[in-house]
């Protein structure tokens, strides 16, 4: 990797361009057809499909609710990340991330740690967020990633992701606290 990323929040419909747009697609593409958990759980998946998600994901943004972050190497989408939070006075202390994901080309260079610490900055700093929470995919490593940044299994909804008839996969909820 020639330098360290660069991050990017965007807290509005607005904060999106046709050009980011297409970089967060395509990078969802990719991640997706690689056989990661980043939302899709059946690959292959096309543009279409994935920007209409996108979109929804988009139309949503907002500072107290929802927001995007990316990070860019060398002025390219290198990965990404959703994080929200429900503003229900009994949760509204915690959010959680979702869509986690990296292009496949730069995995191993760190990008993705400093994703994730730069979200609970944000959480903390800019949300007054006490705590993050996620769902993650079992059996493909995820929870020994999240781990090695502070996070911690509380619980796994056993074989509740069906992939194929005899692939079923847990379902692991992790927490991040304090931020």
């Amino acid at each position: 990797m020639a330098s360290a990323p660069t991050f990017q929040q965007l807290i509005s419909p607005d904060d999106v361009t046709p050009q980011l747009r297409r970089a967060l697609t395509e990078c969802w593409v990719e991640v997706t057809n690689a056989g990661d958990a980043a939302g899709f759980p059946f690959p292959p998946v096309d543009v279409a499909t994935v920007a209409s998600v996108l979109d929804g994901i988009i139309n949503l943004l907002s500072p107290d609710t929802s927001r995007l972050l990316t990070a860019s190497v060398d002025g390219e989408l290198s990965g990404w990340l959703n994080v929200r939070r429900d503003r229900f006075e009994l949760v509204a202390h915690w959010g959680t991330l979702h869509h986690v994901q990296t292009r496949t080309a730069i995995r191993g260079h760190g990008v993705g740690r400093a994703l994730m610490n730069e979200v609970r900055r944000i959480a903390r700093e800019e949300m007054g967020l006490e705590q993050l929470h996620l769902a993650a995919r079992g059996d493909v490593g995820l929870e020994d990633f999240y781990g090695r940044l502070g996070w911690k299994e509380v619980g796994r909804w056993p074989g509740a992701l069906r992939l194929a008839p005899s692939d079923d996969r847990d379902e692991i909820l992790m927490i991040l606290a304090p931020l």
